[in-house]
């Protein structure tokens, strides 16, 4: 898995590292049943502390896209890929928008007006 992380955003660090790896079980990286590398080697890799990415992971689990297996470490959650993986990105691609909109000074309510407009 490469993740990457940009300093520059202003969204926490694990936000930033929930989102990379969302996107990598979006995009198919990640199936099923896979393992996650640890959050130790994921943080050396970041170059953040092992906290941060354990933030990020039990986020995920809540959200249901992973599972917290006692000795076998952290693995995709078993449900349809298409339809978690999918879920997932888009409420990814969502948060983004939403930041994307803050910055023109545009709000929730606004996004959904302009939702509601399109055809």
């Amino acid at each position: 898995m490469l993740l990457t992380l940009d300093l520059n955003d202003a969204r926490p660090l694990h936000e930033q590292v929930a989102g990379a790896i969302r996107r990598a079980i979006g995009d198919g990286s990640y199936a099923p049943g896979d393992r996650l590398p640890p959050a130790r080697d994921l943080a050396g890799a970041l170059g953040i502390n092992s906290n941060t990415v354990l933030r990020a992971l039990r986020d995920l689990r809540d959200e249901g896209l992973l599972e917290f297996r006692r000795g076998r470490g952290v693995t995709v959650a078993g449900r349809p890929a298409g339809q978690v993986a999918g879920r997932a990105l888009l409420v990814q691609r969502t948060r983004e928008l939403l930041e994307e909109a803050a910055r023109y000074g545009y709000g929730r309510d606004d996004l959904i007006t302009i939702l509601e407009e399109l055809p």
